[in-house]
């Protein structure tokens, strides 16, 4: 669930891509970077930690050029530190090259053993870094044609920047697992993740990058062409559900209005005798609006959530009960207290935070708690960019939904259906990926489903 934003053709481009970052920084925190080029030489900055804490003024000032892409990270395959941090910036026989990627491939284990043994040397435990290598082997000339002589090796979810010297390169699997988009800006080119970024920078939403397309821009103009054999769409459903900006534009269609048709659906079929309906922020909260207006029952904000929540806490020492939870949310006892609640949510994962939120609101005084997912259950982990758990961790695998009611301790728990969620997404038939749901994925595994989150390197930490 990485985010990656790139520009070319603008003077102030370190700048601009900092602030694409900025409005991406929901789709990554551990770590973030950006490289620049002033088509003489790519200079780089990347560090641990939120993008407003790594760039300063002095940081953004030694990173020249007109073309840059950066890159926030939030890591499904290799631990979470400094040598994972991306743009990943090498230099071989061609010259410079930086990449940023947001996805996961699934043969990258297989791919790497190869390198290996044919002596290649590993820096990271990205599985990206496999693509960098795959490139430098290449016999191709040109550095487009080296980069689809990469792709062509590897299978899996990939929206990738490239920046040399004197060109920026974007490519999209032929799946379309995750987003792209393309913008202008001032007579420059932006491609990113989310258009969300380019509201920012008040930039200008021309498309999203097509499924299998590659982007060549440099000083002549743009270039597109579709060098890799076509595959059935697959956008990443959970994109509108829960990962992208509620004010991005999603395979042309507003996130927002999408999640409150979700609530709406969720209302009609799942009623509830209640008194208020209260969201889960922040992602809860579309979803909540649109189950209030359905309903017809009062939308109220049950719980504050704390912004300022670092990576880290410290907890006293006499333990506070449910700490991890109450450091970010808090119920509103003048709002919840003996009321009968409906709490919206987009998603149960594991269950353990959903019981906690649930016992919170209960001690704050609500009589009655109906709980209310705007997704199907999440029964089967992703593989394709999102770090979820292994498939028996995941309480909707190994639970009825009674028992999964009964763990949360709420009165009733309702889901939507798989056919209500596809009947409220637009554009469905052009194909989406659902795996998280359904179990089919569009992109054979290499694994074994008891294998955790495909990782490249033995010992490595998912977090």
């Amino acid at each position: 669930m990485c985010g990656i934003f790139g520009v070319i053709g603008h003077p102030e481009a370190s700048n601009l891509t900092y602030l694409g970052l900025y409005a991406l920084q929901h789709r990554g925190q551990e770590s973030a970077g950006i490289a620049c080029s002033d088509r003489d030489v790519i200079t780089f900055h990347k560090q641990m930690g939120l993008v407003a804490d790594i760039f300063s003024e002095d940081v953004l000032s030694r990173l020249q050029g007109s073309m840059a892409i950066g890159h926030v990270r939030y890591s499904t395959t290799g631990s979470s530190e400094l040598k994972n941090a991306q743009p990943f910036v090498v230099d071989f026989e061609s010259g410079s090259i930086a990449v940023a990627h947001n996805g996961n491939l699934v043969n990258a284990h297989v791919l790497k053993q190869e390198l290996e043994v044919g002596g290649s040397i590993f820096q990271s435990t990205m599985d990206t870094e496999v693509i960098v290598h795959l490139i430098a082997r290449s016999r191709r000339t040109r550095i487009e044609d080296r980069i689809v002589d990469a792709l062509a090796q590897v299978r899996g979810a990939y929206s990738l920047l490239f920046l040399t010297r004197d060109k920026l390169i974007a490519v999209r699997d032929p799946h379309g697992i995750r987003p792209m988009v393309l913008g202008k800006i001032k007579g420059g080119h932006v491609i990113c993740s989310e258009s969300c970024a380019l509201d920012l920078i008040e930039g200008e939403l021309i498309r999203d990058v097509e499924p299998g397309e590659m982007l060549v821009i440099d000083e002549r103009g743009m270039q597109s062409s579709r060098p890799f054999f076509p595959a059935p769409a697959h956008f990443c459903i959970f994109e509108f559900i829960y990962f992208s900006r509620p004010d991005s534009i999603y395979g042309g269609t507003n996130v927002y209005e999408v999640r409150k048709r979700l609530g709406r659906e969720l209302a009609r079929l799942h009623p509830a005798e209640a008194d208020i309906v209260v969201p889960v922020p922040d992602s809860g909260v579309p979803a909540a609006i649109g189950y209030s207006e359905e309903s017809g029952l009062p939308f109220e904000m049950g719980f504050i959530r704390n912004h300022y929540v670092g990576r880290t806490f410290i907890e006293p020492q006499q333990s506070i009960r449910h700490f991890g939870v109450k450091i970010k949310l808090n119920a509103v006892r003048g709002v919840v207290e003996g009321k009968r609640v409906v709490v919206v949510d987009d998603s149960i994962v594991r269950g353990t935070t959903g019981r906690k939120i649930i016992k919170m609101i209960r001690a704050a005084g609500a009589k009655e708690i109906h709980v209310r997912i705007s997704s199907p259950p999440t029964a089967f982990p992703c593989f394709y960019g999102i770090d979820t758990p292994i498939r028996r961790d995941l309480i909707a695998a190994t639970h009825t939904l009674e028992e999964i009611n009964r763990y949360l301790t709420s009165d009733s728990l309702g889901y939507l259906t798989f056919d209500s969620l596809r009947a409220c997404v637009p554009g469905t038939g052009k194909g989406f990926c659902d795996a998280c749901f359904s179990g089919e994925y569009p992109v054979p595994l290499e694994v074994q489903e008891s294998d955790e989150q495909l990782p490249l390197f033995r010992g490595s930490v998912r977090i």
